[in-house]
C-alpha cells in the first residue's frame, strides 16, 4: 500500500520491464538448459525483443549475471577502518561493515543469478574476472592509507576470496542471509576479530 503523501506509484519505464524481461527470460533459459546451451537469440525472443535490444543493456550473455552494485560501499567502508590496522584487516572488517550495513537483498533474483554463476564453470571464472574492478579498488584504498601496494593485493585477493565463497554458498542455501554468509565466509580468515 503506497502512503498518499508520496504522490502516485511510478509505474515502472519501458527501459525498466525491458530490463526486466531479459534478466527473467534469461534466468528461465539457464535454468532450464543451462547457462551454455542457451543463446542471446532465445534470451532475446523469449522476452519479446530483437538481439540488438539484449546487446543495448548487456555487453555480453554473462554480464546478464555478473552485475556488481557494491562496490562503492565496500571501497568507503575499508577507507574508513583505522589506519594503524594492518591491511589485510583493514579489507576484511570494511567489507563486513559493509555488508552488516546493506540490506539484504529483497529478490530472489539476484540469488538466482549468483546460483547460476556458482554452478556455472565458465561463469565462476567470469565472477572471478568481474571482481578485478573491485580489487583495484580496494588496492587503491589501502595503498592511498599507507599499504605497500604489493601487501595492499594480497590482502584485496584474500578477501575477495572469502566474499566470493561467501556469495557461493548464500546462492545454494535458501534459509541463510546473505549477510550470515558474508560473515562466516570473513570469520574463516579474519580470525582476530
Amino acid at each position: 500500500m503506497t502512503n498518499p503523501a508520496d504522490g502516485p506509484a511510478q509505474r515502472p519505464s519501458k527501459r525498466e520491464r525491458t530490463l526486466a524481461a531479459l534478466v527473467e527470460a534469461g534466468l528461465e533459459l539457464f535454468e532450464q538448459q543451462g547457462y551454455e546451451a542457451t543463446t542471446v537469440a532465445q534470451i532475446a525472443r523469449a522476452a519479446g525483443v530483437t538481439e540488438m535490444t539484449f546487446f543495448r543493456y548487456f555487453a555480453a550473455k554473462e554480464h546478464l549475471l555478473l552485475d556488481d552494485p557494491y562496490d562503492p560501499v565496500l571501497i568507503a567502508a575499508i577507507g574508513a577502518q583505522p589506519r594503524s590496522d594492518p591491511p589485510f584487516l583493514r579489507a576484511a572488517r570494511g567489507i563486513r561493515a559493509a555488508w552488516r550495513a546493506l540490506p539484504e537483498p529483497e529478490t530472489p533474483v539476484i540469488r538466482r543469478r549468483v546460483r547460476i554463476a556458482a554452478r556455472t564453470p565458465a561463469l565462476r571464472g567470469a565472477t572471478w574476472r568481474s571482481t578485478g574492478n573491485t580489487e583495484r579498488a580496494i588496492v587503491e584504498q589501502l595503498v592511498t592509507d599507507g599499504a605497500e601496494p604489493e601487501v595492499a593485493g594480497v590482502a584485496a585477493a584474500s578477501v575477495l576470496a572469502a566474499l566470493v565463497a561467501g556469495l557461493f554458498a548464500w546462492a545454494e542455501h535458501e534459509t541463510q542471509t546473505l549477510a550470515e554468509a558474508i560473515e562466516r565466509a570473513l570469520d574463516v580468515i579474519d580470525v582476530a576479530s
